[in-house]
């Protein structure tokens, strides 16, 4: 199986560096997924959601993760994944050759409920199945207010955990060319080894805004986002974002066909 390993944090990110070390065969998981090719971002793009690149260059560089060959993009996650699949894969492996799947993560942080309208390392998933190449998202939730996650989580952990998701998944075979899983691993201060995992949809309440308002040295007043990213105004019982706090590996198919088709025949009628 050919892989494209992608993410939002950026290349140098430890999230990507733990979850390629699990992919390409560890002592916890001799035999390798599959051969891993990787482009990645070169800066952290976090939060950036669907953007791509048009109006500036995608400079590349040609570097390594783990000793292993990968390609940095001065771009976003979308352009990695668009770029990759349009020039560098077929560059590497030959006109036609596409990815039998693309993994976007380790993600330093949640991608559960509404955030995967805006985060980058599910954009990067959802811009390959756009292309008809299926694609995981894998995220790793980060609680500040977990003793054990401070100052970092155990990458390590999580990603072993997380190939242990992606081989039970994948024992059946891939997913169809235009499918998208989004998977979130509990913070690892309540990670289990045995953590059950669960498909289940996402949250869809809005989150709690907040912003510290504050004053630059210039007297300009400005402001910070200030929220945690996991505080909902609602969390409904069985979706994502309760599943995930209490320690279950949450497993999610996302589609991108942002259609209402409940509300086609209304608005149809609506217009004669």
């Amino acid at each position: 199986m050919h892989i494209l390993l992608t993410n939002d944090d950026g290349l140098c990110a430890p999230g990507i560096e733990a979850l390629h070390t699990h992919l390409v065969g560890s002592s916890d998981h001799p035999d390798p997924l599959g051969e891993i090719f990787t482009v990645a971002p070169l800066t952290v793009q976090s939060a950036t959601s669907h953007g791509i690149t048009f109006h500036s260059p995608l400079m590349t560089k040609e570097t390594t993760i783990n000793h292993h060959p990968a390609f940095a993009v001065d771009g976003r996650p979308a352009d990695c994944t668009k770029l990759a699949l349009t020039n560098l894969w077929p560059e590497k492996y030959g006109q036609g050759a596409r990815p039998d799947l693309v993994i976007s993560g380790m993600n330093a942080g949640a991608n559960c409920g509404i955030n995967v309208l805006y985060s980058g390392t599910v954009a990067a998933a959802i811009e390959a199945a756009f292309l008809g190449v299926p694609a995981i998202a894998i995220s790793l939730h980060l609680d500040k207010e977990l003793q054990s996650d401070r100052p970092s989580p155990d990458f390590n952990f999580a990603a072993r955990i997380a190939r242990r998701v992606l081989d039970q998944l994948l024992a059946g075979g891939l997913p169809n060319p235009h499918e998208i899983l989004s998977i979130n691993i509990p913070a690892t201060g309540r990670l289990k080894e045995d953590a059950p995992i669960k498909v289940c949809p996402m949250n869809t309440h809005a989150m709690i805004d907040r912003f510290d308002e504050r004053t630059s040295p210039s007297g300009d007043r400005y402001f910070w986002a200030s929220g945690s990213g996991l505080d909902f105004h609602g969390a409904d019982e069985g979706t994502d974002v309760p599943e995930l706090l209490d320690g279950v590996i949450t497993v999610t198919p996302l589609s991108y066909d942002l259609t209402d088709r409940a509300r086609m025949g209304f608005w149809s009628e609506r217009i004669g």
